[in-house]
């Protein structure tokens, strides 16, 4: 049995759902949605939120609208965001000038573990995946911009299939020296188990500081929060969720998606570990995206606590008709 006393005491929730999460979304989210949704997510206590991306609408025809929602979020009242970081995906200088240009104060770049997913998707080598990143990086240092790393595909690949946590550890270390502040290590196509977290964990912590480190799990085969626990063992205080869990894989036909931060976070409760989220609010707000998405929420948390206060409204209402007939009774 593991040591719960040596889990970490606090972890700090990367919520991605706005970005990660809607651009896989068919349904068009318009920007005042997406903004009220970010709105929610601050409420309920989040305080790192990816905003949007600065791709080629031609790509990700959902972020399209990336510097409306920038500048609503620099036009915020303070008192709501002054504690809440919006970083941004930029996957090339271009887009990193422009993010700079329409507010944003911390961005986020890509690369993959695996050779033919990064052929396919973006048409040249790891290595000169992360050559392309090499400007961004010395212009977001002369602006004192941190910089975020991704590693996609660190436990699988929907073309080659297993990756080897060698391949992984060079890439995260590449984007470590380059100057990321912090790796996230994703498993695109949810193929992950416990096992293999804890592998690729003691891999890549001996070339990036395991404090340096983030998981992002997808849960195509019901094993994110089992991955997660695995992580925090190892002592990883960084995780990436999606409110609603949204967000679904193209890469793996039914996936379902993003680990849902609701999920996440009643684990981290159960195992009282702090993470300064208010569970209620965070589930007010997936239920407010779900809702307009007009598609059922994906964290099996957040349906059980809506299916429990239908229920206690059910009864409170019953009751409030109850006391209503007994008065008419008596007068």
């Amino acid at each position: 049995m593991p040591n719960l006393n040596q889990l970490p005491k606090q972890v700090k929730i990367i919520e991605v759902g706005v970005r990660d999460g809607l651009q896989n979304e068919s349904t068009l989210v318009p920007t005042e949605v997406k903004v009220e949704l970010i709105k929610k997510l601050v409420v309920s206590g989040l305080s790192v939120i990816e905003a949007t991306s600065f791709v080629s609408p031609k790509w990700v025809p959902q972020l399209a609208d990336q510097n409306e929602v920038m500048q609503q979020l620099v036009g915020l009242d303070d008192a709501m965001t002054h504690r809440v970081r919006f970083p941004v995906l930029t996957p090339n200088l271009k887009g990193f000038e422009n993010a700079i240009a329409a507010g944003a104060k911390e961005v986020a770049v890509f690369a993959a573990a695996s050779e033919s997913f990064s052929q396919k998707n973006i048409n040249c080598s790891i290595e000169q995946s992360i050559e392309r990143f090499d400007p961004i990086f010395k212009r977001a240092k002369e602006l004192n911009i941190p910089v975020r790393g991704y590693v996609s595909c660190v436990l699988g690949c929907p073309y080659e299939g297993d990756i080897s946590a060698e391949k992984v550890a060079l890439v995260a270390e590449k984007l470590y020296q380059y100057g990321s502040y912090e790796i996230s290590l994703g498993d695109t196509i949810g193929v992950g188990t416990p096992g293999k977290t804890k592998a690729l964990l003691e891999r890549v912590a001996k070339v990036v500081p395991i404090e340096k480190l983030a998981v992002h799990f997808h849960d195509t085969y019901g094993q994110a929060l089992a991955n997660i626990y695995a992580a925090l063992q190892m002592g990883l205080t960084n995780i990436d969720s999606s409110v609603a869990g949204l967000g679904g894989c193209p890469y793996a036909k039914g996936a379902s998606g993003n680990v849902a931060t609701e999920d996440v976070v009643y684990l981290l409760n159960g195992l009282a570990i702090t993470s300064d989220i208010d569970l209620d609010k965070l589930v007010d707000a997936g239920d407010y995206i779900s809702k307009f998405l007009n598609k059922e929420n994906g964290s099996k948390v957040a349906r059980a606590i809506l299916s429990n206060r239908k229920n206690s409204n059910r009864k409170n209402s019953n009751k409030k008709n109850s006391n209503r007939k007994n008065q008419e009774l008596i007068f």
